[in-house]
């Protein structure tokens, strides 16, 4: 079956990198042992026995025939035994199963069949935390997925004290995720998610301190909420847009009441004042050809007609 390319996640693309890792070692090593099996035979062959006949026809002999091949044996397995250690490795030795010491960056050389070389990658990891099914404080279930970045700080702690510690630190960090939304409400967790993901890097990094582990930092990607959850915060936050829109417009027809207010008082101190107003809105409606204008009586002149109606017919009724 023929893999996709390029993965889908930076997990599957890590165990890939490990898988090609691992089969080209081995398929160097393999190949090691078969260049020094020819080596061997071929020494056996060319020193082992008589060698080419003289002028006389008899065979000259090699004299230290059986010390060259003990000496090209030697040879052999010293060289079998040299080992390259890169700058961001540390090589963990043991030594019959018992460690013995860290080689550091460099050529190596190990007793093979004595002692075993075991490295360390010292440069920062990223572990890509699956989603999580989590359960917050006030019981909400949501999804959650987060990025971890460590790197290893003892490179004999993290071979002697945990079997595979990318695997365990991985596995930490998804509990420890579980436990801290487990802790904090909703709303904290979608307002406060650095306190949340300093949280999770605080108890991974204290957990895993024993393994020669340093988590450098953990980081919230996603957080999947469940689609009734997100129709009841859209609502939420359309009321809560409602409610200011509505305090706005409230604020705001209150200083105009308060500016009409004030206007018409300074418009009533001055008797032509309502008068010219009115010729100004008048001279601003005949600009346009295509207004129709409707003229409004100013109350006052209704008010004066009154007073002279009034007057009249008192004048006649004292007549009379």
């Amino acid at each position: 079956m023929r893999e996709e390319w390029p993965p889908n996640s930076q997990k599957e693309l890590d165990e890939r990198l490990r898988s090609i890792t691992a089969t080209t070692d081995s398929f160097w090593r393999k190949l090691k042992g078969v260049i020094a099996l020819v080596v061997v035979g071929w020494l056996l062959l060319l020193f082992g026995g008589s060698g080419l006949p003289n002028a006389q026809g008899e065979d000259t002999v090699f004299l230290m025939s059986p010390g060259f091949i003990i000496v090209a044996v030697l040879v052999l397995y010293l060289l079998a035994g040299l080992r390259i250690i890169n700058q961001y490795e540390r090589g963990v030795i043991l030594t019959l199963g018992k460690y013995t010491g860290t080689r550091q960056p460099g050529l190596r050389w190990i007793l093979l069949g004595v002692q075993r070389l075991i490295r360390v990658d010292l440069r920062i990891r990223v572990v890509d935390v699956p989603d999580q099914d989590c359960m917050t404080k006030d019981n909400v279930s949501v999804n959650v997925n987060a990025v971890l970045y460590y790197l290893i700080s003892s490179a004999e702690r993290a071979v002697l004290e945990v079997e595979n510690f990318a695997n365990a630190v991985s596995q930490l960090a998804q509990t420890t995720m579980r436990d801290v939304v487990g802790e904090v409400t909703l709303d904290d967790l979608l307002s406060n998610r650095d306190q949340v993901s300093k949280r999770i890097q605080e108890i991974v990094d204290k957990a895993s301190d024993p393994w020669g582990i340093k988590v450098q930092s953990v980081d919230l990607k996603h957080i999947e909420l469940p689609k009734d959850m997100k129709r009841t915060m859209g609502k939420e936050a359309e009321a809560e847009r409602e409610r200011r829109a509505v305090i706005i417009k409230s604020r705001g027809e209150l200083s105009a009441s308060d500016n009409l207010a004030r206007a018409a008082a300074n418009l009533a101190k001055s008797p032509g004042a309502l008068h010219l107003r009115t010729l100004h809105s008048i001279n601003d409606l005949s600009s346009d050809q295509s207004n129709t204008v409707v003229f409004a009586v100013p109350l006052e002149i209704l008010r004066a007609i009154e007073r002279v109606g009034g007057g009249t017919k008192t004048s006649s009724s004292d007549k009379a």
